[in-house]
């Protein structure tokens, strides 16, 4: 795209801030308006491309600004515009400053981050998702490149590309049946790897993950083979963080594992519940939940054939890049990575709304960084 290029006779493009296998995020200049936002378009795809997963990338992408577009609050992105303009779709969001959790591990050197900024991350992503969660809307890929921290330490949820309306099912299966995975396999649920229902818990186990990996420094099944990996989510009780970080509190251990719970009953009901919990644990010297459910009994032995129990879907999966040690991605990713989280971004876009009742969002830690880069 020409840095002269005028979408819908509104948005000039100025430069690209971020590329990815599908298409590309610009800053751009609304010249109705005057501000600067954020302009993600999606690239045309050509005729030797599969038609039906061409469509389901155009309505992930018309999802997202749909879904975007109907929550208000302050960890949540914000989305202006959306629409076609000569064959390539696009979604304007507020430009915002900011690094998402993967490049935060990067920028320390692959080293988890400090404790207070730990607390501080998941206390507002917990509040952001009991508004969404509110909404009936179930993210479906929470993971370090969708989650970001402004300069002034606000914490945003990003990309709702495959997120999931609650009554919203018929067209959840029509995503699905193209046998483009829903997740990232370092970041998915188990019931989500075992093709199950899923709700707001679901969510909860993928923010486990996150936090486990900027805790550790490592997502909790830190394993290059993806069956592994998906086995390690489903049947491996994950090793207790503070084996791996011992000055972590007991409380946000606790809450972790929680998190981590294999059976979603066994997790935090909602994520106003982890808020409760997470502000709790702030502010008492130990943490005690309020509903401690039995730990779930062993499963038994995995029969012949490492792939005899997990879906179809998952054969020829790749893991994918973590959020420690990504490298600037020069080759498109396979189609199987679906269309959310292949952004590679330095400024993204936010929610301005009001937080959630329940969210009392704390002052800004004290290391939040400058402006890099942000990478997936």
């Amino acid at each position: 795209m020409s840095e002269t290029r005028l979408i819908q006779g509104r948005y000039r493009l100025l430069d690209p801030i971020g590329r990815g296998g599908m298409g590309e995020v610009w800053r751009a200049r609304d010249e109705s308006l005057g501000r600067q936002v954020a302009v993600k378009c999606l690239k045309p795809l050509g005729p030797h491309h599969d038609p039906s997963f061409t469509r389901v990338l155009r309505e992930r992408f018309r999802r997202e600004a749909r879904v975007a577009a109907a929550l208000q609050h302050r960890g949540v992105t914000v989305v202006h515009d959306f629409g076609e303009s000569d064959g390539v779709l696009y979604l304007v969001m507020e430009l915002l400053d900011g690094r998402d959790l993967s490049r935060l591990l990067d920028d320390n050197e692959h080293r988890p981050l400090a404790v207070p900024d730990i607390v501080e991350i998941a206390e507002q992503v917990a509040a952001a998702l009991a508004h969404t969660h509110r909404q009936g809307i179930v993210h479906r890929d929470l993971k370090p490149a969708n989650i970001m921290r402004l300069a002034d330490g606000t914490v945003k949820i990003c990309d709702f590309g495959i997120a999931r309306l609650g009554h919203d099912i018929g067209f959840t299966a029509r995503l699905t049946g193209t046998g483009i995975a829903m997740g990232t396999p370092h970041y998915m649920s188990p019931e989500q790897i075992g093709g199950t229902e899923v709700d707001q818990r679901s969510d909860l186990y993928s923010l486990g993950c996150v936090l486990y990996e900027i805790a550790t420094g490592a997502p909790p099944f830190d394993l290059d083979d993806t069956w592994a990996v998906l086995v390690g989510h489903r049947d491996t009780p994950p090793e207790p963080p503070r084996r791996h970080r011992a000055e972590l509190p007991e409380y946000l251990e606790r809450v972790i594992l929680d998190l981590l719970a294999k059976h979603p009953e066994q997790r935090p009901w909602d994520a106003h519940e982890l808020y409760r919990r997470i502000v709790a644990g702030r502010t008492v010297p130990s943490y005690v939940p309020t509903v401690v459910a039995p730990r779930p009994r062993p499963r038994p032995p995995e029969p012949a054939g490492r792939e005899a129990r997990l879906p179809s879907w998952t054969r020829g999966m790749t893991t994918g890049p973590k959020a420690t040690g990504t490298a600037l991605r020069t080759t498109p990713p396979a189609p199987a990575a679906g269309l959310t989280g292949e952004w590679t971004t330095r400024a993204l876009t936010a929610g301005t709304g009001e937080p959630a009742p329940d969210a009392r969002p704390g002052p800004p830690p004290a290391t939040a960084r400058a402006l890099a880069d942000r990478h997936h």
